[in-house]
């Protein structure tokens, strides 16, 4: 290996970056394909071309200007994936407003932080989903919104809150429905929304996401319509999306997967948008793509792990599939040979990246040799930056050594949101945003996560990488899904334990089974000694396993310190 080549690429490309709003961008992209598909939400039997999109968000953007929203405003929307979050995004990019995004799963304590934090002005919410009543948290966090006229709450608790906009079809207290809400519309004219569209710069604040913190509370990731509109542009140009492609979105809309990759990565190609459901669903996923001949796909690991695993697999046609992105986590190459050949999907491509940067930062190319496709998470970005660098002392590492992951560029976000010194931490005087990543790059670019610096485990001296241990583990015919960890150990100062969830239909394995297939295969230090055999693994909203959770359940069973 060349070591004098230091760990540092720059994306080059002949296409330009996007200067414009995500306003200006779907006008041009309605005027261009009105009569294309743009968004098909299955459960909830909607399917709007370009021209029909377009002309509802303008609505609900008239309706927000008459609530009083304006530039720079927050607005929050807590809801699942449905066509009302859509129009919800586009239309506060409109007016200028700053769209804050909340996890479906967020209880009283994270949405009370989240909402103050942020300033909330008014909320968009669903009235309930899955195990979550948003109406009853909503009436407990701001019980003054019983009694309020709707569009002037006075809540102790939420200071900035002044209206709620609840999905339901049925009327709420102090509340707006969406059809109430929509229908305000009628007192502004589609002069305002040009006009309010009109002063808005690409660089303004138009989203903030919450970063799901594993310590402390999460924090805003404050975006700009360049960071997330060219993003979900790049990521689109490298699939090579058409207004002929159709696009099955089953990651959480509040995710940078979903809405940016996903919609904007879509109306940036006059491509169509199409949700299977409200939540992820392996069975809704698979006919979504059957019945909508779609060519595109995107989702985690564990979503396609778990669509292959599907009972009826095999009875839905998925043979129009083309591309799509899996992300979020590292794909095990099993994994990405069947996503390939049963599922079709010849082109698809591993994105990695983190809100912080819009999110992506790295990515395969169709034509990546498959060994790169399932090792690494590609190369730079067009118009991006990437190097490694000791975590120690900030100097870029040659290529081959392992250290932190940083990235610069159009993507990295403005700031947290009323946190400066978090966002000194996070974003270098260069510029620099630090991923908390550990990652090389080879000699022609292709990056490797290696894991977090946090998740690294030192192991009586050696340091050990969990996923390489991980894809070993998966070679074994009887895993379906295995997670590595580390856990205290007396001696070793740590140890690893790993929790494994086996095949159906495959032969028993034990903790000892198991030792002995990793024996002479890979070094003995490297070999987890504990494990405990699952059926599933706790879990973001986004379908991130939350080794943190596992590491305190292991340490609480094991009757560790």
């Amino acid at each position: 290996m060349n070591q004098t080549l230091p760990s540092y690429t720059s994306g080059t490309s002949n296409t330009p970056l996007l200067g414009m709003t995500i306003g200006e961008m779907l006008d041009r992209t309605a005027i261009k394909h009105p009569d294309t598909e743009a968004l098909v939400c299955l459960h909830q039997d909607i399917r709007w071309t370009y021209k029909e999109f377009l002309a509802k968000v303008n609505e609900a953007a008239r309706a927000f200007i008459a609530i009083g929203v304006k530039r720079g405003d927050r607005v929050g929307i807590w809801a699942p994936n449905r066509y009302e979050w859509t129009l919800t995004q586009f239309a506060t990019a409109k007016v200028g407003a700053i769209l804050v995004n909340i996890n479906p799963a967020y209880g009283l304590h994270e949405l009370e932080y989240a909402m103050n934090l942020a300033g909330i002005s008014v909320l968009v919410t669903a009235d309930s989903f899955k195990a979550s009543n948003y109406r009853q948290t909503l009436y407990e966090l701001a019980p003054e919104l019983r009694a309020s006229t709707p569009g002037k709450i006075k809540a102790q608790r939420v200071t900035d809150l002044r209206a709620v906009i609840n999905l339901d079809t049925e009327k709420h207290a102090g509340m707006l429905s969406w059809a109430e809400f929509v229908g305000l519309a009628s007192e502004v004219s589609q002069d305002e929304v040009d006009k309010a569209q009109s002063q808005l710069q690409f660089d303004d604040p138009i989203n903030i996401q919450f970063t799901s913190g594993t310590t402390g509370n999460p924090k805003g990731a404050t975006l700009t319509h360049h960071n997330i509109l060219n993003n979900g542009f790049f990521v689109g140009e490298s699939q090579s999306l058409t207004e002929k492609d159709r696009l099955v979105i089953p990651v959480p809309l509040y995710h940078c997967f979903g809405m940016v990759m996903g919609n904007l990565g879509c109306i940036t190609h006059g491509s169509t948008i199409i949700y299977p459901g409200e939540g992820f669903d392996p069975k809704a996923v698979l006919q979504a793509v059957h019945q909508e001949k779609a060519t595109a796909l995107y989702g985690v690991p564990t979503m396609f792990i778990a669509e292959l695993a599907e009972p009826e697999f095999d009875s839905y046609d998925l043979s129009t599939l083309r591309t799509g992105i899996m992300a979020g986590s590292i794909c095990p190459a099993e994994v990405m040979k069947k996503v390939n050949t049963k599922m079709h999907m010849k082109e698809v491509q591993i994105a990695y990246g983190m809100t912080e940067t819009s999110p992506v930062s790295t990515q395969t190319s169709s034509l990546d040799p498959f060994e790169k496709q399932v090792t690494t998470v590609g190369r730079t970005q067009p118009h991006l930056e990437t190097k490694i660098v000791d975590p120690g002392t900030g100097n870029v590492l040659p290529r081959g050594e392992i250290g932190e992951l940083c990235t610069r560029g159009y993507s990295v976000m403005l700031k947290y949101w009323n946190n400066e010194e978090k966002t000194r931490e996070a974003i270098d005087a260069s510029g620099w945003m630090h991923t908390g990543d550990l990652a090389t790059m080879d000699d022609e670019g292709y990056v490797q996560i290696v894991g977090r610096i946090k998740d690294m485990v030192i192991r009586g001296g050696e340091n050990i990488y969990p996923k390489e241990v991980e894809e070993f583990l998966y070679s074994h015919p009887s895993i379906e899904e295995v997670q590595v960890t580390g856990i205290p150990h007396e001696t070793y100062g740590e140890d690893l334990i790993a929790w494994v969830k086996l095949r159906p239909e495959a032969e028993p394995v034990s903790a000892d089974d198991l030792i002995a297939f990793c024996k002479g295969k890979i070094a003995h230090f490297k070999i987890p000694r504990n494990y405990k055999f699952v059926e599933e693994f706790p879990m973001t909203v986004t379908g991130k396993i939350q080794k943190f959770k596992m590491r305190e359940i292991s340490i609480e069973e094991l009757g560790l310190k």
